[in-house]
């Protein structure tokens, strides 16, 4: 009986979650919403093993999805359907890093997730790896998110971005 009650609570709740969450998905996260929505999207690989590719050199300067000048200096990950801002952690060879989703993509190699050089560099990725990645939480999604500290002043203050 425990089972059937079980079963009948995630049938439930997937049916209230599922239009909700494809909408919020839909609308590239920008307008507010959850991480714990973002990661029952259908096909986002927030939690576990995924492949990772990088990207940055010839992109520097240009805006990302979420609205980032991209610089070297920035750190994020793209991801195809993850609201902006969502802070996600991942692992590769030991090394840890948590970082917000600030583009959309990868769109090639097979891969759910585009580190940033910044986030590949602290990583110690160079080429394209599998990590782990797990979901931890939201970022306002702001011009100057994924900057380092010293860099987000500098840009808050009026200054030019690194890169």
């Amino acid at each position: 009986m425990a089972l059937r009650t079980y079963t009948v609570v995630l049938v439930l709740l997937a049916v209230a979650g599922g239009p909700a969450t494809a909408a919020f998905a839909a609308t590239g996260g920008t307008s507010g919403g959850s991480a714990a929505a973002a990661s029952s999207t259908p096909g986002t690989p927030a939690t576990g093993s995924a492949i990772a590719t990088w990207f940055g050199p010839g992109l520097y300067g240009k805006q990302t999805a979420c609205g980032q000048t991209l610089t070297k200096a920035v750190v994020g990950v793209a991801n195809r359907t993850l609201p902006c801002g969502t802070l996600v952690q991942v692992t590769y060879a030991g090394r840890s890093v948590t970082v917000p989703v600030l583009d959309r993509g990868p769109y090639g190699h097979g891969a759910s997730w585009d580190l940033t050089a910044g986030a590949a560099e602290a990583l110690g990725v160079t080429e394209t790896v599998r990590v782990v990645t797990h979901i931890v939480g939201k970022a306002a999604n702001t011009p100057t998110l994924g900057l380092p500290p010293s860099a987000s002043s500098t840009a808050s203050s009026g200054g030019a971005l690194a890169g």
